[in-house]
């Protein structure tokens, strides 16, 4: 089974097993609801070793969601999780409008030019402000692209063919 993180479990609240949780998601209300299945892991590039819960209750104060689970009802239950990551099953990813994707989607694939020149792969995605922002790895020790995801940059995404095709703005290639 396939697994996508949605935030990191940072510090446990009170004594009655209450967590807050640093969102990586888009969607926090949907991946936080109540009755949604989540899965901890310790490492968060784990695939295995998980512990499957359920959320029981959730809110938000200051840009953290806090989460209380089913059956983990006191401090001493949820301790032990501090710093692990959630995740969500694969199955629960829902469809995206036409020209957005999930970062998993994005990562790898090959970024080619107008012009037809290979720059290399999409190594991770930076969300630093207003856009994101694609890092391209390159080949032979040559520092990495950044590559802002606006409409003047990325032209075509073909997850099909795994590749994206990028017209470079002066300043973006040493």
């Amino acid at each position: 089974m396939d697994y996508y993180r949605v935030g990191t479990l940072v510090n446990t609240h009170g004594i009655r097993g209450e967590v807050k949780v640093v969102v990586i998601t888009d969607f926090p209300e949907k991946r936080f609801a109540k009755g949604q299945q989540l899965f901890l892991f310790k490492d968060a590039d784990a695939t295995t070793g998980s512990v499957k819960v359920t959320v029981d209750k959730s809110r938000t104060q200051k840009g953290l969601f806090f989460l209380t689970f089913k059956g983990l009802d006191n401090i001493n239950d949820v301790e032990k999780y501090k710093g692990w990551t959630i995740k969500i099953a694969a199955e629960t990813l829902h469809d995206l409008p036409a020209g957005e994707y999930y970062y998993h989607q994005i990562i790898g694939l090959t970024v080619v030019t107008t012009d037809g020149e290979t720059l290399g792969k999409i190594k991770e995605i930076l969300s630093p402000g207003a856009n994101d922002v694609w890092v391209v790895q390159r080949d032979h020790g040559q520092s990495d692209v950044l590559l802002p995801k606006i409409p003047q940059v990325i032209k075509t995404v073909d997850l099909d063919a795994g590749t994206v095709t990028v017209e470079l703005m002066e300043g973006l290639i040493d």
